[in-house]
């Protein structure tokens, strides 16, 4: 029988132990309570489920402390340490608590802001963020480019007191119900690849913006195109100096350190067990093929475990880990998880059988598995595709030689 993973942290020290404690009380009381039907809801391709009432759920874990963990008290955080972000998303995840809505203000713009912004944008930007009254986008990826970031077209050029910003970017999660967005558009005409870059931050709720839902798969819409037709933003509303967006955007990616995979990896193994289950109550178990494929996973998901907890410990202490060996770290991760969900997508339809072709007699409705196939079929992609994690493997942490490009 597969199994939940047995916690990452081990032995734990006295105060580590009080913080699961502290944690796993919580959520038991607040899981029972008001928000006892949240439970599970949310995540990709489910980002439409129950929405406000999971932004209400993250306005509670603020007002218990329990947001923006590793932030520095100043801004509101904890000073929590990696080991203690670590137990936080097990115990999230094994209580089986709702997806959270604001991860990409608290987990990549709000250590961005810690790092580079001025005071003034910390003091504007960071309480919003940490108690969860405004939300965030990413407005990274284009139409011409996807997962090269250096290859960005969108510009902005300074227009009196503002910016003055031209453009598209696509695939930006939850554009639709954000009220700003961190953008990298090109300030310096005539500039290329990563030169001449800037960081802007820009509110989303202004008639220069026009964001175009598009329609995936499983028929839901969490990515957006996002138009930009002389949209505004202040002048000083630039993270970082105006050019340096190049450096200020790579921080901003090597803040997602991977503690949250952690929990991924617990639902990954809620998942595959449950999937197991399925396959022993309708005898696609007996299946040898079958049945070997579960236990492959089985085994794909602690390689997965294995090296998130062995990349994680080289910070713990507070170690520093120089940018292209993090850079590889999180390649390797990212093809690890992506692969193995996307297979078990497709194992899911094996274990189902000619059934999962049909979606429900009601309304034509996905169930869970074709759910899950249909949506994996992106894990590859977004986020930085295969390709690419595999070229930043090869390029930039083993030294081999560029691939040819135009």
């Amino acid at each position: 029988m597969i199994q939940t993973p047995e916690p990452a942290s081990g032995i734990e020290r006295d105060e580590d132990a009080a913080f699961r404690a502290e944690v796993r009380d919580w959520l038991a009381a607040a899981l029972n309570g008001e928000f006892a039907h949240l439970r599970g809801l949310g995540g990709p391709g489910r980002e439409h489920e129950a929405f406000e009432e999971r932004l209400e759920w993250d306005r509670a874990l603020a007002a218990a402390g329990l947001t923006c963990l590793g932030w520095p008290k100043e801004w509101g955080g904890r000073d929590a340490t990696l080991r203690q972000q670590i137990i936080f998303h097990e115990e999230y995840a094994k209580a089986d608590a709702p997806s959270r809505v604001s991860h990409l203000g608290e987990e990549l713009l709000g250590p961005t802001l810690i790092a580079f912004g001025t005071e003034e944008q910390k003091r504007r930007f960071l309480p919003g963020i940490r108690n969860v009254t405004e939300l965030w986008c990413q407005g990274y990826s284009e139409p011409g480019a996807g997962s090269d970031l250096a290859a960005v077209a969108t510009s902005a050029q300074l227009d009196g007191d503002e910016w003055s910003i031209n453009g598209q970017k696509v695939w930006t999660s939850l554009a639709h119900l954000s009220d700003w967005c961190f953008v990298v558009a090109r300030t310096e005409k005539g500039s290329q690849r990563h030169k001449g870059l800037s960081y802007l931050l820009v509110p989303m709720k202004q008639p220069g913006i026009e964001v175009r839902p598009i329609i995936q798969l499983t028929g839901t819409a969490e990515f957006n195109e996002v138009y930009f037709d002389n949209a505004r933003t202040a002048a000083d509303l630039v993270v970082g100096a105006p050019g340096d967006g190049w450096r200020v955007a790579m921080g901003t990616l090597t803040f997602e350190r991977g503690t949250s995979t952690i929990g991924q990896q617990i639902r990954y193994a809620r998942e595959l067990a449950d999937l197991e289950a399925v396959a022993r109550a309708n005898g696609a178990i007996e299946n040898p093929v079958i049945a070997d494929r579960l236990d492959k996973a089985w085994v794909g998901l602690r390689v997965l475990r294995a090296h998130v907890l062995r990349t994680l410990d080289e910070g713990a202490d507070g170690a520093q880990v120089d940018a292209r060996t993090a850079a590889g770290q999180a390649s390797v991760t990212k093809l690890l998880w992506a692969n193995w969900h996307r297979g078990l997508g497709e194992l899911a339809m094996d274990v189902l059988g000619a059934p999962g072709l049909i979606a429900d007699a009601e309304g034509d409705d996905l169930n869970a598995w074709q759910r899950l196939f249909l949506f994996s079929r992106a894990d590859t992609i977004y986020g930085g595709s295969n390709e690419v994690q595999r070229n930043i493997i090869s390029e930039r942490v083993l030294g081999l030689p560029r691939e040819a490009r135009p």
